[in-house]
């Protein structure tokens, strides 16, 4: 996966999370909403970059 098409997709996730802070609903939902999908984000990242592969390999 290309640099550009991983900023693109921040990107958009940033518009939507905008988009969605929009919305006239209740504090809360819109905070557990976003903190969803900013870890969704950082999880499909760390995906992205192999780094999730070597986190599960680590033995405590």
């Amino acid at each position: 996966m290309s640099v550009l098409s991983i900023i693109i997709i921040i990107i958009v996730v940033g518009v939507l999370l905008w988009l969605v802070n929009l919305i006239p609903m209740h504090s809360t939902v819109k905070s557990i909403l976003n903190t969803v999908v900013i870890i969704l984000l950082v999880v499909w990242l760390l995906n992205v970059f192999g780094l999730l592969e070597y986190l599960r390999q680590l033995r405590i």
